[in-house]
C-alpha cells in the first residue's frame, strides 16, 4: 500500500447525486472502487425481493382473477417470472464483487434487470386496470408503492437500481390515472416518487459514508499491522543498508514501504539516486544531501542526521543513523543503519517556529522578530560605527472602524495596511506588526538622517490613501515616531521606550505626523503619569470643582441657560488647563467616573435657578458608549430632584465614528427621559448630516472658528453660519454661536439668526454661588 488511500473519497461525503447513483465519475476517488463498496452486500436481500414481488403478484391476481382473460394473466405471471429470475440471477453474479472489482458492465446488467421487472409491472397497470373498478386500481398501485418503498429500503446500496424502478413502475401509475382524468391521484404519485427517489439519495449516501468509512478504518489497520510487525521484527522504524557502491542491498519491507516501492525493484539501486528526486538528473542536490553523500564517502559514523529526500509521495524528511560495516577479513563493506520519517514532527517544528515569530493575521514579523531585527541592527551599528533605527507605527482612527463596521472588516484591512507597508520598504528596512493597530520598522543602516524621515514621510502619504474592504471605502491615517540608535538608546527596550514616546507625541500633535524623540519627552511622559495618578485621585480629594459659563438669548441678552465646565485645582499640581487633563482622563477611561461626578454636581447646583433655567452638560464618547448611561442620568435627576427638561446633553460628532448604533440608542434613551440634546462643534469633524435627520437635536452650536472667522470677513465662514441656522430653522432646532468676545461678533451672529449666544462678552466661566447671583440679577434689571 502506498500509505494514501486515493481511490476513497474524503468524509464527509460531498459526491453529487449522479456520483452517488454512478451516472458520473467521481472528482475525488475511483468509480469502481465506490460501486464495489456499494454493491458488495446487494446479493444478501435478493431472496427477499424476490419473495415480495412474488406475494404482490399473488395479490393482484386476487384483484383481477375472473376480469382479465387468463391467457394475458398467465403471459404477465411468466414474464415476471421471467424478470424476477433474471434479477436474481444477476445479484447472485455480484456475490463476489468484494474479492474484485466492479465493471461498468456489471452496473449496466444490474439496472437494467430491475428496469425489465419495472416494466412488467408497469404492463400490469396497463393490462389489468382497465378491467377493475376504482378501488381495484387504487388496490394495484398500493402494491406498486409498497414496492417501490420496499425497492428503497433494501436496495439503497443499488440506487440506480430503486430509481430505475420507481421511476419506470410510478411513471406508468401517474400516466394511467392522467389518462383517466384522476390529475389529483396523478400528482400524489409523482409526490410520493419525489419522496421516494429524494429518500433513496439519502439513504445511499449515508450507506456510502458508512462504507468507505469502514474501508479506510480497515486499510489504515492493515497499515498500523504492518508498520508494528515490523517494528517488531527489526526493532527500528526501518533498517538500511548499501554496499561499497552505496547501492542498496537486502532492502526490508519497512525501508522499501518508506521509498513507496516493493524490495525487490530498489535491491541494487543507488541510495543517493532513489532518495534525490528529480534532482538526481540536475546534480543540484539539497544540503542535506550533500552531507550524507561526504559522510558516505568518508566511511564515517553519523547519526540522527536530518535528510531531504525527494520520493513518489511528495518531499520528505527522513533522519538516519549509519555504521559502517566490514567483511569477515575486515574490509570495508558498506553502511548499514536505522532510519524514520520524521516529516510531520519537521512540518509542525517549522509551524511553530513560524507562528512564533510571525503574526498570524498580517503575515508580517511579530514582536519577537523585530525585536531580534533591531538588536541585529545595534550591533552592526556598533561594529560598523553607524547608526540605526526604529519607527513606531500607529493607525489613526483605526478604532472607529473596528467599532462601528466590525473585527471582520478590521482585520481585512490591517491585512492590506500590511501589504501597503510591504510594498515601500528596502532591503535596509524591515517592517512587521507589533500587535493591534501597532506596526514598526527597523532601519538597519540610518547613516543618512534623511533616509529615516523618507521612510516615515513615504509610510504615511502610502497608509493614509483610501482603502476599499467589502465594498466599504475607509479612511485611515498613521502616526509615526522614531528613535536612533545608539545616540538615543543603547539597548532595545530602551530604543523601543524612545520611539514610543515620539509616537505619543504624535498622536498628541492630531495625528499623521512624524516626530524624532527627544530628551524632553521624558519629562513629558514623567509628568504625564504623576499627573495621571493624581488624577485618579481627584474626585476623592473634593479638587474637581463646576464652573458655569452663562448662554444669552440673541433676542434680549436674557441668560436662559448655563454651560457647566469641569476645573481642577491639584494639591500637587495646582490649577490644571481642561485641554491638559480631560485628554488624559479620556485616554485612562477616567472620564467615565469624573463625567458621571459632573453629571451630578450639575444637577445638583441647577435645581437651585429659576424653573426656566437650563444646564447644559458637556458627555464624552467614552462616558456616552459605557453600558447604564441613561440609568446615571436618571440617578442624578432623581438625586438632585431637578426636572428632566432642564438638563441639555452635550455631545461633539465624534461619538458617532465610535459605535453610532450604540450612541444613538443612548440619546434616544435621554430623549426619552425628556433631556434636551446639543450638537456640539459642529462642522469642525465629521459630517453629522445623516444623524440630524435621525436624531432631533435641540440645539446645534457653531463653533467659535467659524466666529471669529466670520468677524474677520472669511466668506467661507459666513456662508457655513449661514447654512448651519438655515438648516437648524429647517429642522426646528436653535443654533448657539460660541466663542464671541466682542460687541462687533455678537451684533453679527445676531444679524446671521443665531438665535442663543455664548462667550466672554457676556461672561467668562464662574462658580455656581456667582452664577445664581448672576441670575438673580439679570432678573432683576429686566423686571
Amino acid at each position: 500500500m502506498a500509505g494514501n488511500h486515493s481511490d476513497l473519497p474524503s468524509l464527509p461525503l460531498r459526491l453529487t447525486p449522479l456520483q452517488i447513483v454512478g451516472l458520473r465519475d467521481p472528482e475525488e476517488g475511483g468509480w469502481s472502487r465506490l460501486r464495489t463498496l456499494q454493491y458488495a452486500g446487494l446479493h444478501q436481500m435478493g431472496l427477499t425481493r424476490t419473495i415480495a414481488h412474488l406475494l404482490a403478484a399473488v395479490i393482484a391476481l386476487g384483484l383481477f382473477m375472473g376480469d382479465v382473460p387468463l391467457w394475458q394473466i398467465l403471459i404477465w405471471l411468466v414474464t415476471l417470472g421471467l424478470a424476477l429470475a433474471n434479477g436474481h440471477r444477476i445479484d447472485r453474479s455480484l456475490a463476489d464483487i468484494g474479492r474484485r472489482s466492479m465493471t461498468r458492465e456489471d452496473f449496466r446488467r444490474q439496472a437494467l434487470g430491475v428496469a425489465a421487472c419495472a416494466f412488467v409491472w408497469a404492463f400490469a397497470l396497463t393490462l389489468f386496470a382497465p378491467h377493475g373498478d376504482s378501488g381495484e386500481q387504487l388496490a394495484l398501485w398500493t402494491l406498486i408503492a409498497m414496492l417501490i418503498a420496499g425497492s428503497t429500503a433494501t436496495m439503497s446500496a443499488a440506487p440506480i437500481g430503486a430509481i430505475t424502478f420507481a421511476t419506470v413502475a410510478g411513471g406508468a401509475a401517474a400516466l394511467n390515472f392522467l389518462f383517466r382524468g384522476q390529475i389529483e391521484f396523478a400528482a400524489a404519485v409523482i409526490a410520493f416518487l419525489a419522496v421516494a427517489i429524494g429518500g433513496t439519495l439519502t439513504a445511499a449516501r449515508t450507506y456510502l459514508s458508512a462504507r468507505i468509512a469502514e474501508a479506510g478504518v480497515a486499510e489504515k489497520d492493515e497499515v498500523v499491522s504492518l508498520l508494528l510487525r515490523e517494528f517488531q521484527e527489526n526493532e527500528a522504524d526501518w533498517l538500511w543498508q548499501v554496499d561499497v557502491n552505496r547501492r542498496v542491498r537486502s532492502a526490508s519491507p519497512r525501508f522499501a514501504y518508506a521509498l513507496g516501492s516493493e524490495p525487490d525493484t530498489i535491491n541494487g539501486k543507488s541510495l543517493i539516486e532513489l532518495i534525490a528526486g528529480e534532482s538526481w538528473a540536475s546534480g543540484k542536490f539539497a544540503p542535506s544531501l550533500h552531507e550524507l553523500t561526504q559522510m558516505l564517502t568518508r566511511r564515517e559514523n553519523f547519526s540522527n542526521m536530518l535528510v531531504q529526500v525527494d520520493i513518489a509521495g511528495g518531499r520528505r524528511w527522513w533522519e538516519l543513523s549509519g555504521t559502517p560495516i566490514t567483511d569477515s577479513k575486515g574490509n570495508f563493506a558498506g553502511f548499514r543503519g536505522v532510519g524514520s520519517d520524521v516529516t510531520e514532527q519537521r512540518e509542525s517544528d517549522e509551524k511553530i517556529a513560524y507562528l512564533a515569530r510571525y503574526d498570524t493575521l498580517t503575515g508580517l514579523p511579530n514582536r519577537l522578530m523585530l525585536t531580534e531585527a533591531l538588536g541585529e541592527a545595534m550591533r552592526y551599528a556598533d561594529q560598523w560605527k553607524t547608526s540605526c533605527a526604529f519607527l513606531m507605527v500607529d493607525l489613526d482612527r483605526f478604532k472607529s472602524v473596528n467599532d462601528s463596521l466590525g473585527h471582520q472588516i478590521g482585520d481585512r484591512l490591517l491585512a492590506q495596511v500590511s501589504k501597503r507597508l510591504q510594498s515601500v520598504m528596502t532591503e535596509n528596512e524591515k517592517c512587521g506588526r507589533l500587535g493591534g493597530d501597532e506596526f514598526a520598522i527597523v532601519i538597519r543602516d540610518a547613516a543618512d538622517k534623511d533616509r529615516i524621515e523618507k521612510v516615515a514621510t513615504t509610510v504615511i502619504k502610502a497608509l493614509s490613501q483610501p482603502y476599499d474592504v467589502d465594498n466599504h471605502t475607509l479612511y485611515i491615517g498613521a502616526s509615526i515616531g522614531s528613535a536612533v540608535g545608539p545616540r538615543d538608546g543603547t539597548t532595545v527596550e530602551t530604543l523601543m521606550r524612545n520611539a514610543d514616546l515620539a509616537l505619543y507625541r504624535a498622536k498628541d500633535d492630531g495625528g499623521g505626523e512624524y516626530r524624532t524623540y527627544e530628551p524632553s519627552l521624558h519629562a513629558d511622559a514623567e509628568e504625564r503619569r504623576r499627573l495621571e495618578l493624581a488624577l485618579r485621585h481627584a474626585v476623592g480629594r473634593n479638587e474637581l470643582l463646576l464652573n458655569f459659563q452663562p448662554v444669552v438669548s440673541a433676542k434680549d441678552e436674557q441668560v436662559v441657560s448655563f454651560e457647566a465646565l469641569l476645573r481642577w485645582n491639584s494639591a500637587e499640581h495646582g490649577f490644571v488647563s481642561p485641554g491638559k487633563f480631560i485628554p488624559l482622563a479620556e485616554d485612562t477611561r477616567l472620564i467615565v467616573p469624573i463625567g458621571e461626578w459632573v453629571l451630578h454636581e450639575a444637577c445638583r447646583h441647577a435645581v437651585k435657578w429659576p424653573s426656566d433655567m437650563k444646564v447644559a452638560v458637556n458627555v464624552s464618547g467614552e462616558q456616552l458608549l459605557e453600558p447604564g448611561f441613561s440609568e446615571s442620568v436618571v440617578r442624578a435627576l432623581a438625586d438632585s430632584g431637578l426636572p428632566a427638561n432642564r438638563l441639555e446633553v452635550e455631545v461633539t460628532e465624534s461619538i458617532f465614528l465610535r459605535d453610532a448604533r450604540t450612541a444613538r440608542q443612548a440619546l434616544e434613551e435621554i430623549m426619552a427621559l425628556g433631556c434636551s440634546i446639543a450638537l456640539d462643534d459642529f462642522g469642525t469633524g465629521y459630517s453629522s448630516l445623516g444623524y440630524l435627520r435621525k436624531l432631533h437635536f435641540s440645539t446645534i452650536k457653531v463653533d467659535r472658528s467659524f466666529v471669529q472667522g466670520a468677524a474677520q470677513g472669511s466668506r467661507e465662514s459666513l456662508a457655513i453660519i449661514r447654512a448651519v441656522v438655515a438648516m437648524a430653522q429647517s429642522l426646528d432646532m436653535a443654533t448657539t454661536a460660541e466663542g464671541t468676545e466682542t460687541k462687533e461678533e455678537v451684533e453679527l451672529v445676531r444679524s446671521l439668526g443665531c438665535d442663543k449666544i455664548q462667550g466672554y462678552f457676556f461672561g467668562r466661566p464662574i462658580g455656581a454661588e456667582e452664577a445664581l447671583e448672576l441670575v438673580r440679577k439679570r432678573r432683576i434689571v429686566a423686571a
